[in-house]
């Protein structure tokens, strides 16, 4: 009877052992499934997709949603996964302030990285401002502009059209002809161009304006020719540019035999154009590919390996890059992703050393920055024939034109 009762609870234990391992697995197993996983931070990227200015833009949005995912790969910021809204502005300004309060009010992001012309921050900009959220904008403009809801990533007039007029008049281009797109940065940019170029001993030639995305520039060429200027000044906009080129290389002009200062067209237009169509002419900026600087290389490589082995990398698509990294780096910094709290930490973030070299946002949330002169060589590619040594102040208002007129006026 001993050796029966022995036996029985031989068969007993393993089963009451697989039964305590099966409440604890179920115990466990309710433990983990109630652990919540991270909530993703959302944010918006906005940018024009369709449209005359998708040629410009689609790379933009590819370059923010490279630093997203590379700030993934790390874990996020503050422990979190960022999760884009992507909307396309579709060319349009009304559609790009449409398209922000949706992703503020529907979408609930924390911030928005996009735009591109200056009609589509000026549309954005009230929501911005109705809303207390905050717009990283990417792209040169033409200043006049002190918002506490938007950082200005992209060059003020001081740095880069007024960069580009000091190159020509030390290469005694004294004669310039102003074209441009007719719209705010345009106009506003040649208004600062014209009071710079009578100050400092040189002559307006012409200005002509065609509408966005114009593709007629017979008249405009008739009168570039009647003027004999010594050099375009180039403030056309998207799909525009490839028209005017074609035009005048048609009309016996090409780049080779008038120069053209452009301060639109980068690596990444060039290469949508054709380099052939654009090559020896002459951009502005504070970035292009060819610079042997920071982690630039890093970050070419990083983005043909994510987008393919013949893309190309340009100004704006640096700074939308750059905008993300700034913005975690300043979320890190406040602790929080609250408009205001990131906005102060991001001026107060030091000196970054990054693919455009050395930067730093100033308390105008602009950016410190280098400016570039550079030829478009047959490969598309710029080499660099002018830079400026230290990285620039960033200027909203230029004193020349705007007397008086500052961040704080």
């Amino acid at each position: 009877m001993i050796r029966s009762c022995t036996s029985g609870r031989r068969l007993a234990l393993p089963a009451l052992a697989a039964l305590l391992f099966a409440f604890l697995m179920l115990v466990m197993g309710r433990t983990t499934a109630a652990a919540p996983a991270a909530v993703p931070i959302k944010v918006g990227v906005l940018h024009s997709l369709t449209g005359t200015m998708a040629i410009s833009e689609v790379s933009v949005k590819n370059a923010t949603l490279l630093a997203i995912d590379q700030l993934n790969e790390k874990g996020g910021v503050l422990g979190r996964p960022i999760q884009p809204v992507i909307e396309d502005g579709a060319s349009d300004p009304v559609v790009f302030a449409q398209k922000a309060q949706k992703l503020i009010q529907e979408d609930h992001v924390v911030t928005v990285f996009g735009g591109w012309t200056s009609a589509s921050r000026k549309a954005m900009l009230p929501v911005f401002e109705r809303f207390h959220s905050l717009l990283w904008y990417p792209v040169q403009f033409e200043g006049n502009e002190c918002s506490p809801d938007i950082m200005y990533s992209g060059a003020q007039p001081n740095q880069q059209i007024l960069p580009a007029l000091k190159w020509a008049l030390e290469m005694g281009q004294k004669r310039i002809f102003l074209l441009g797109s007719d719209y705010v940065f345009p106009r506003t940019a040649n208004l600062i161009l014209k009071k710079h170029i009578v100050h400092d001993g040189g002559v307006v030639a012409g200005e002509e304006y065609v509408p966005l995305g114009g593709t007629d520039f017979s008249a405009v060429i008739a009168k570039i020719k009647l003027a004999h200027p010594d050099v375009i000044f180039n403030t056309l906009n998207g799909d525009s540019n490839v028209s005017f080129f074609k035009q005048m290389a048609a009309a016996g002009m090409p780049p080779s035999k008038m120069p053209v200062m452009s301060f639109s067209i980068a690596e990444q237009e060039a290469r949508a154009m054709g380099p052939a169509l654009v090559a020896g002419s002459y951009a502005t900026w504070n970035y292009f590919q060819s610079l042997h600087v920071g982690t630039n290389q890093a970050f070419v490589a990083a983005y043909k390996a994510k987008y393919g082995s013949d893309q190309v990398v340009d100004d704006p698509m640096v700074h939308g890059y750059v905008d993300v990294m700034e913005w975690a780096a300043a979320v890190t910094k406040a602790g929080s992703t609250d408009p205001q709290a990131v906005r102060a930490a991001a001026v107060a973030l030091p000196w970054g050393w990054g693919a455009m070299g050395s930067i730093k946002f100033a308390n105008n949330q602009s950016l410190y920055q280098k400016a570039y002169v550079g030829q478009l060589q047959p490969d598309g590619q710029f080499k660099v024939v002018w830079q400026s040594g230290d990285p620039i102040m960033p200027q909203p208002y230029d004193q020349l034109t705007f007397p008086g007129k500052s961040c704080a006026h």
